[in-house]
């Protein structure tokens, strides 16, 4: 475990987080008190930013995960049939 102050961090700032992804935590202090750590994702973690933000708003109710997620996606279902839609637009341009 390491400790660094702000001013030192703030200038070493890549050092550290080499440091930390190395699995070491480093601690990071202001007046010698300490602020914040920085460690190493969880092993659960994905490795991608945007699955950490969207496991976060399903955490906090955004957004609800579906009950049974499906693979690919949903089936499509047409609107109306091809006969109807020729139908439909034979009518809409009689007047041209």
């Amino acid at each position: 475990m390491r400790c660094v102050g702000l001013k030192v961090l703030k200038n070493r700032l890549s050092e550290y987080v080499k440091i930390a992804a190395a699995g070491e935590t480093v601690l990071v202090t202001d007046r010698d008190r300490v602020v914040a750590e920085l460690t190493a994702p969880a092993s659960t973690r994905g490795a991608w930013v945007s699955d950490a933000l969207l496991a976060d708003a399903v955490r906090q109710g955004w957004v609800v995960p579906p009950a049974m997620p499906q693979a690919g996606a949903p089936p499509r279902v047409p609107v109306c049939s091809w006969a109807d839609l020729q139908s439909d637009l034979d009518a809409a341009r009689e007047d041209r």
